[in-house]
């Protein structure tokens, strides 16, 4: 399977791509062709879940496992920033 191109997926994504939202949380859960992150996988995962893509929804919470409750606090708030921004305001600059 090809690796998918981060710009890409982030594009689309940001275009409210729930396919390419969990796909960005793996990219990000997994540090694929991006820094590794558990914070911005998880708000990703929740963005793809407030959308309708219900295995989204079942990959945060395997990931919150590894999280702590701040952290997944924190993705909680980027996720409400993100969607409230109309993907303006993702976490990342």
């Amino acid at each position: 399977m090809e690796t998918p191109d981060f710009g890409e997926t982030k594009q689309l994504a940001e275009q409210d791509h729930a396919a390419a939202q969990i796909n960005l949380g793996i990219m990000y859960k997994n540090g694929q062709g991006v820094t590794h992150d558990y914070t911005i996988a998880h708000m990703w995962f929740n963005i793809a879940t407030a959308n309708g893509y219900a295995d989204a929804a079942k990959a945060r919470d395997l990931l919150a496992k590894e999280m702590t409750a701040a952290s997944i606090t924190k993705a909680q708030e980027m996720a409400r920033e993100c969607l409230g921004s109309d993907y303006r305001d993702c976490g990342v600059k």
